[in-house]
């Protein structure tokens, strides 16, 4: 037996990858929103860690 016949035997499945989307898509936001704010210099200074 497949592993996707599982899934169909369960009730509300459907909503697990709409859960996860959102998720992704809220930090997604979160990162870029800090992206933004964040100050350039700042940014440029974490950028030099790995070569320091």
């Amino acid at each position: 037996m497949k592993f996707i016949h599982y899934l169909e035997k369960i009730t509300g499945v459907s909503i697990y990858p709409l859960i996860s989307f959102i998720i992704f898509g809220l930090f997604f936001l979160v990162v870029l929103i800090w992206v933004i704010k964040t100050d350039k210099q700042k940014i440029h200074e974490v950028s030099r860690i790995p070569l320091d």
